[in-house]
């Protein structure tokens, strides 16, 4: 037995032998035969021959060698001598896919896609190639590069004599003297026949015709009616709006529930709170019509749409001076002016003259040296340099340039932006080509 045992194991180490052999011999072929392959083409393209050069690459390509990426390379160079044939740049990219698909794909790859992709004018194609390789090396090259090409925007068609800021992707317009609902990028969906309209929110919007208050659907049916008489209303949202009954502000809910508590005034709700205004002072509530704030200052700051309440943050004015309300007490920050926080982003305040931005804790980010601004939104504010407005990034970089006569926050992946025209609004690229930031 122990003799069979011995032949057995010499008969498997003989055939392991020869295994590697073959193994060994065919690989040095394989590579032999790439290599000569490799050298082919590269004589072709010496003397420029780049069409019969390609199938010699193609092939050498295929084979999976250490002189395989030497193939790939000289075969995307023959690739792009020959771009102006049918079918060669899809060689080309699909080529680039399949590399930068491989688990140790390296930046320089992902650069020259997205280099390519721009070179034609595909930007969205970049952008994707650009976060994709962000997103796999987090290469500092692949990073500028992504900076310097993300805010490219289309400008649309639509244009309108007066609009309010973006809310939750749509817009109240005015076209004509009356007013309307479009989308975060102007185009119309609820028509502009009213004298006034609140923005849209939980599928409703409240409007004003004539002496007739009433709540309207996304396609412009009428939903509700108040069964009092109600004379005005602020905008709608989180379910709540402010109306005007017998001279006194209420809180009510979408279907004209109205709050038996009165106000002199009150703002829009975000975040559970609005600005309210109680015997001639201003303070905060939540939507029990509870004091966040008490009713002790001279002005609670709102922006356009009537918020006052972000990041766990408001802003106050008291003797000509704003403070900052973050947390549930005040910082020392002393500002001239503010624009309240979004929800996301910096804040733009005023000190000695001129505009900059803060954090939530109320400490300088963005230096004071603009004209004018608007707080943060989807990592862009608009910003006043002289007579124009563009838009910086949260680094404080002019990423689109000031050549608007004005501009209000991005939402949506939209803003909108005075022009010769009108009111029209700006898209941008890379918010198309992902759904969002």
């Amino acid at each position: 037995m122990k003799k069979i045992a011995r032949t057995l194991i010499s008969a498997f180490c003989i055939i392991l032998l020869i295994v590697s052999w073959v193994i060994a011999t065919n690989s040095r072929s394989t590579a032999e035969k790439q290599l000569v392959l490799i050298n082919e083409a590269t004589a072709l393209m010496g003397d420029g021959i780049y069409i019969r050069a390609v199938p010699l690459l193609e092939e050498a390509a295929e084979y999976e060698t250490v002189h395989t990426r030497i193939a790939e390379s000289l075969l995307k160079k023959a690739y792009l001598a020959l771009m102006d044939n049918r079918g060669f740049p899809r060689r080309y990219t699909t080529l680039l896919e399949k590399q930068m698909n491989r688990r140790d794909a390296e930046p320089y790859i992902f650069l020259e896609a997205a280099d390519y992709y721009l070179s034609v004018s595909k930007i969205s194609e970049a952008l994707s190639v650009m976060r994709n390789g962000l997103d796999r090396t987090g290469d500092e090259d692949i990073l500028e590069m992504y900076e310097s090409t993300r805010y490219a925007f289309n400008i649309n068609r639509a244009a309108y004599e007066d609009v309010a800021a973006i809310f939750y992707n749509t817009i109240q317009v005015k076209s004509e003297g009356k007013w309307g609902i479009a989308n975060a990028d102007g185009f119309l969906v609820i028509p502009c026949r009213y004298d006034k309209i609140s923005t849209f929110n939980r599928d409703r919007a409240v409007v004003r015709s004539g002496g007739n208050i009433y709540a309207v659907d996304i396609n412009n049916n009428r939903i509700a009616i108040p069964n009092e008489a109600v004379v005005d209303f602020g905008n709608y949202a989180e379910n709540r709006m402010s109306v005007l009954v017998n001279g006194r502000w209420h809180r009510a809910a979408g279907e004209f529930e109205i709050g038996d508590k009165a106000f002199d005034d009150i703002g829009t709700y975000s975040g559970g709170y609005a600005a309210a205004k109680y015997n001639g002072r201003w303070g905060v509530i939540d939507i029990s019509d509870n004091w966040l704030i008490p009713a002790e200052y001279d002005e609670v700051i709102r922006d356009e749409l009537g918020r006052c309440f972000a990041q766990g943050t408001v802003f106050v004015r008291q003797s000509g001076y704003v403070y900052l309300f973050t947390r549930g007490h005040f910082t020392e920050a002393v500002f001239e002016d503010a624009r309240p926080f979004s929800d996301e982003g910096y804040a733009a305040v005023k000190k000695n003259g001129s505009w900059g931005f803060i954090n939530t804790n109320g400490e300088e980010v963005i230096p004071f040296v603009f004209d004018d601004a608007l707080s943060f939104g989807q990592h862009l504010a608009a910003v006043k340099i002289g007579e124009y407005w563009g838009y910086i990034n949260l680094l404080g970089n002019i990423v689109i340039e000031t050549t608007f006569q004005n501009a209000k926050s991005f939402s949506g992946g939209s803003a909108p932006v005075l022009t010769d025209r009108g009111w029209q609004f700006i898209t941008l690229i890379e918010y198309s080509t992902r759904g969002g930031f």
